[in-house]
């Protein structure tokens, strides 16, 4: 449970701005829905990239499809598969209900909050965004068990929400071993996950009509960075150090604005495992540059670019040895590995 809800708190949905209802316009309650603002945490380490949307994947879309009895117009070309629509309440009754318990920000009281109305609306569209909300308040208590728990709820009721299979991904990825028994089945079900959630960002992420083509990029980007730090991270786990580093490299690319010290040392360490020692050194540099001294994978970094400094004589470019000369101890007898950071 390294990062992604920490981000997604700022994508996913303004849960009282989203409610957009169903019932006839006009009544108070609707226009409540269009003034609220997202809830706000104090617990955040780390913010979105600055151009990313602070107003939600899965915001109102435009066009008139996307208002209560919207149609398109007769006639009208249909380019791709018809746009996933904002959930939206039912009756008034519903959209109070969900504004209750939205308003809660405790994680268990969230989460009882979150059951009780989906028990009372069992066909509410409106049960998927108090469970997200619920799972971002147990990453927010660093409960990552709760936080699958939560993740998968939301599968369940969506099988394509990029926020949901890239979280529970992340937590299954960060929370296995090789040692583990199940680990095969942990690593092939977020390799699953992570996998249909490249396949849906494009698909199933909704913004406001009026969200900047960048913002809108930088969002998508970001999750994608994520998504493919997730299964850099499961290559690793199966000793699978090429597909490891294109992954890890992919999820470098995306995040220029906000890059995570973490797939800069999997990487080096991915690219030492394959022996390219002078690549590994350059990358090791940026970990040990962007990862305080004080934590541990700052502490893994250092201890990586120190064992790779030895391998390379202390370059980008391999030592050379002279003819005759008798190699250096470190091409015989290697400084200890770099532990994988989880």
């Amino acid at each position: 449970m390294k990062r992604v809800l920490v981000v997604l708190i700022a994508l996913v949905i303004s849960t009282w701005v989203l409610a957009q209802n169903n019932y006839p316009q006009g009544s108070a309650s609707q226009s409540s829905a269009q003034q609220s603002s997202a809830p706000k945490t104090s617990t955040q380490q780390t913010s979105p990239p600055s151009g990313s949307s602070q107003q939600g994947s899965a915001q109102q879309g435009s066009g008139a499809a996307n208002q209560p009895g919207g149609t398109t117009a007769p006639g009208a070309a249909q380019q791709g598969p018809p746009a996933k629509h904002p959930p939206q309440a039912k009756s008034q009754d519903e959209y109070k209900a969900f504004q209750t318990a939205a308003a809660i920000t405790d994680p268990a009281a969230a989460e009882k909050a979150a059951d009780d109305f989906a028990a009372k609306f069992p066909a509410s569209e409106l049960k998927v965004l108090l469970h997200r909300q619920t799972m971002n308040a147990y990453q927010n208590a660093n409960n990552a068990e709760k936080m699958l728990e939560m993740g998968r709820k939301i599968i369940a009721l969506d099988p394509d929400d990029p926020q949901a299979l890239i979280s529970v991904a992340e937590v299954l990825s960060e929370r296995s071993r090789p040692t583990d028994l199940d680990f095969n089945d942990k690593n092939a079900e977020a390799t699953k996950l992570a996998t249909h959630a490249l396949e849906t960002i494009d698909t199933d992420l909704m913004f406001a009509a009026d969200a900047p083509p960048e913002r809108v990029k930088s969002a998508k980007d970001w999750l994608r960075s994520t998504a493919y730090s997730v299964l850099g991270n499961l290559a690793m786990g199966k000793e699978n150090y090429p597909v490891a580093a294109k992954n890890l490299q992919q999820a470098i690319d995306l995040n220029q604005q906000q890059p995570d010290p973490v797939n800069f040392l999997r990487l080096a360490v991915a690219l030492d495992k394959q022996n390219k020692y002078a690549e590994a050194l350059v990358v090791a540099n940026k970990a040990v540059t962007l990862a305080p001294e004080n934590t541990q994978v700052g502490t893994l970094a250092r201890q990586e670019r120190d064992r790779l400094k030895q391998l390379t004589g202390g370059s980008a470019t391999p030592a050379a040895t002279a003819p005759g000369a008798k190699p250096p101890a470190s091409a015989t007898q290697q400084p200890q590995q770099t532990p994988v950071p989880h």
